[in-house]
């Protein structure tokens, strides 16, 4: 069985306790957050967001990419957002490779030459943070009135740690 049919099999056991379909489509709680796609981070658990609380905007190491502000106009222009969280981890992968070794490793294996491709990866967790934060405030997509913080989760123990508010 794939994992996608254990998916599917836990879904039809979802939907029958299901409850939560008249929730409204902004998040109750007025904020965004942009963290990593870790499976480690259960982002929902441990900032304790409950469904319809927050948007949770999930990539390679949480970083505020072109589609991640994309996502963050959307979520307060139409959806009334007034709060953005940034949230990067330790131990990720993000910390791990350099874009030239992810684009040689790619043009070995899959034969696609993605040289010159920026994968956002880092070297200094808590300067990702910053960086990020202070790439949502410069974007001309998010209003100034927006509140902006940063913090670190730690995957062995579980605490999230302010970096920056901005």
């Amino acid at each position: 069985m794939s994992q996608y049919d254990e998916f599917v099999t836990a879904n039809h056991q979802y939907v029958q306790a299901f409850d939560r379909g008249d929730l409204p489509m902004p998040p109750a709680r007025h904020v965004a957050v942009v963290t990593c796609m870790d499976a480690r981070l259960h982002p929902e658990k441990f900032l304790g967001l409950d469904i319809g609380d927050a948007h949770v905007i999930r990539n390679a190491g949480g970083r505020a990419s072109e589609d991640a502000l994309r996502s963050l106009a959307i979520s307060e222009r139409l959806l009334g957002t007034t709060e953005v969280v940034v949230i990067h981890h330790t131990d990720c992968g993000m910390l791990t490779f350099t874009n030239e070794q992810l684009a040689e490793k790619i043009k070995q294996e899959v034969g696609a030459d993605v040289h010159g491709q920026d994968f956002l990866p880092f070297s200094d967790l808590e300067q990702s943070v910053r960086d990020d934060v202070a790439t949502i405030r410069q974007s001309p997509l998010i209003p100034k009135t927006i509140a902006i913080a940063g913090a670190i989760y730690d995957v062995r123990t579980g605490e999230l740690r302010e970096i920056v508010r901005a």
